[in-house]
C-alpha cells in the first residue's frame, strides 16, 4: 500500500501554480455538478486532495476543513486561501490510501479531480467509507475513462503518458464509477456526463453521491 508522497521539485510546484491559474476557469466547467453534489455541505467537511483550495468557495464560512493534500507545494496557497474565505483547515499532508482519521468519525467527504491521481483508488475509496460514520456521504467530481470505440477513449490512450507525467500520475483510463459502486456503500447516485474543454483527456466525467449504511 502506498503511505508516502514523492516530491518531485519540478512538477509538484507547477502544478500547484497551473491549479491558481486556472482556478476560475475550472470552476466554472463544473460548477453545476459541483452545485449539486456539495449542496448543503455540513460545517466539518473532510476533502481528498484540496490542492491551492478550488473547493473552499462550496463550504460555509466558519466550517471546518480536514484537508488531506499530500503535495508540500499546495500548502501555502491553501492556507492563504481558507484565511481568506474564513474556513478553519487542519492540513494534512498524507496520501488517501491510509486516512489518519479514526473510523466511523466523518460525517462527510468530497473530492474533485483526485481519484485519477492516487496509487490505489480501490484503496482510498475503502478509506472513505472506513472514516465516515453511518449514514454519511461521499461526493465526489471524477474524470474517467471514456466509452471504448469513442474517439475520446482513442486520444486519452495516445496521451495517457505526457499525461499522467504532467499531472503527478493522473490517469485518464480508470473506471471510477465501478470503483465506488463496488466499495460496499449502501446507496449511490452517479451522474456520467462529457464537457468541453481544451484539456480533452478528462472531457468525461461523473459526479455523485455514495452513501454509508446507516
Amino acid at each position: 500500500m502506498t503511505t508516502t508522497y514523492e516530491a518531485n521539485r519540478f512538477r509538484g510546484p507547477l502544478n500547484a501554480v497551473v491549479f491558481a491559474v486556472l482556478d476560475g476557469f475550472m470552476d466554472r466547467l463544473l460548477r453545476a455538478r459541483k452545485r449539486r453534489v456539495y449542496v448543503d455541505l455540513p460545517d466539518e467537511v473532510v476533502e481528498l486532495g484540496s490542492g491551492v483550495g478550488a473547493n473552499l468557495r462550496y463550504l460555509r464560512p466558519g466550517a471546518r476543513l480536514v484537508a488531506v493534500e499530500p503535495n508540500p507545494a499546495m500548502h501555502a496557497r491553501l492556507r492563504a486561501r481558507a484565511e481568506r474565505h474564513g474556513i478553519e483547515l487542519d492540513l494534512r499532508g498524507i496520501v488517501g490510501e491510509r486516512l489518519d482519521l479514526a473510523d466511523g468519525t466523518a460525517g462527510m467527504v468530497i473530492s474533485s479531480l483526485v481519484l485519477c491521481t492516487v496509487s490505489e483508488p480501490e484503496q482510498v475509496v475503502a478509506e472513505v467509507l472506513r472514516v465516515l460514520r453511518p449514514g454519511g456521504r461521499y461526493a465526489f467530481v471524477e474524470h474517467v475513462a471514456a466509452p471504448d470505440g469513442t474517439v475520446l477513449r482513442r486520444i486519452q490512450r495516445i496521451l495517457r503518458r505526457p499525461w499522467a507525467w504532467s499531472f503527478e500520475g493522473c490517469s485518464c483510463e480508470r473506471d471510477l464509477r465501478s470503483v465506488i459502486e463496488k466499495a460496499g456503500f449502501a446507496d449511490t447516485e452517479i451522474e456520467s456526463y462529457r464537457i468541453r474543454s481544451p484539456f480533452v483527456p478528462f472531457n468525461s466525467q461523473i459526479a455523485g453521491i455514495a452513501t454509508r449504511a446507516s
